[in-house]
């Protein structure tokens, strides 16, 4: 049996200090003032450790590469739009907006990439497409989610807000790195495990201030019990009828077991860590915010369990000559 992440652990710890110790005032103004400074670094990081011949490798390989963004930009969405006939009672407004966020957001890479390895699957297809999908859903993610938002949920999106908040604190850090690689690659090679703590820093220090504003604006009294049981079973189902569809069409399409592996893995994930620094940037003054990111930190951890029974169960199938 799987143990519990201690990840998940710590958020859970940060969103209970939230409730009872939010950051307030001055301290709430350093704390986001952090944690946009901590994002930019972030973003910076892994551009810098990002080997151009990932985004490289692989393309050669674009029906693949194409089937697993329809299922991650197309099929997720189409999947998560319904959920917007359910009683507000029990779907809030945010909640509702923080499940379009989770449809719209690019795959997981770390996690797309190991239960592909695990599972015997097309690694390389999983690290190009997984890896693609975070640099191009950087940009894509707003866009989608301005054509969600604006059929959904009353307001809209502002779009080219969103658009120019990502370029300024997402992509210009990026590029930065990629263009520094050449210095730095050795660096950060030697401190892989050194970033994987930076990503879970500054993780944690989102989800503080994040769910402190809410608190302060009245999260727990807006948000009904049922809904928060309600958005794990949700993100269960979700992830079950994803799972579901890009099997059989990965099948359908005659997808060799390998391709399947990588498509099931790499379709099905969304990614936390760029989930919620891009949603910093994009609900950075929502009332709602720590509503919002309830369905990508359901989702993410549901993910993980699955993904590793179902990569164990892959990988005990009898090998094929194909």
């Amino acid at each position: 049996m799987r143990k519990i992440d201690p990840f998940l652990l710590l958020i859970m710890a940060a969103i209970a200090v939230a409730t009872v110790l939010p950051a307030q005032g001055v301290s709430a103004r350093i704390l986001d003032t952090l944690g946009s400074l901590g994002i930019g670094l972030l973003f910076f990081v892994h551009g810098a450790a990002l080997p151009r011949e990932v985004m490289i490798h692989g393309l050669v390989q674009w029906r693949l590469h194409l089937f697993i963004f329809a299922i991650t930009f197309v099929v997720f969405p189409l999947a998560v739009i319904p959920l917007g006939i359910l009683p507000p009672a029990w779907m809030p407004a945010d909640l509702f907006l923080g499940f379009l966020y989770l449809a719209a957001l690019p795959s997981a890479v770390s996690s797309s990439i190991a239960f592909t390895a695990m599972a015997k699957g097309n690694v390389p297809a999983a690290i190009c497409s997984s890896a693609a999908s975070n640099v191009f859903g950087l940009l894509l993610t707003p866009v989608l989610l301005s054509l969600l938002a604006r059929t959904s949920v009353e307001g809209g999106f502002d779009l080219a807000q969103a658009i120019s908040d990502v370029v300024l604190q997402l992509l210009v850090p990026f590029a930065a790195g990629q263009f520094v690689r050449p210095w730095l690659a050795g660096v950060l090679a030697r401190h892989e495990q050194r970033i994987g703590t930076l990503d879970q820093g500054v993780i944690l220090m989102i989800v503080y201030t994040a769910f402190s504003q809410s608190v302060v604006d009245g999260l727990w009294s807006r948000l009904p019990p049922a809904s928060v049981v309600l958005t794990a079973v949700l993100s269960l189902i979700l992830l079950t009828v994803v799972l579901a569809l890009t099997t059989f069409i990965a099948r359908w399409f005659g997808f060799t077991r390998r391709d399947e592996i990588a498509a099931v893995f790499c379709g099905s994930k969304k990614s936390l860590a760029s989930g919620l620094p891009l949603a910093k940037v994009l609900f950075a003054t929502a009332p709602g915010f720590g509503m919002i990111v309830l369905p990508i930190m359901f989702y993410n951890q549901i993910q993980i369990i699955v993904g590793a029974v179902l990569a164990r169960r892959y990988a005990r199938m009898p090998a094929v000559t194909h």
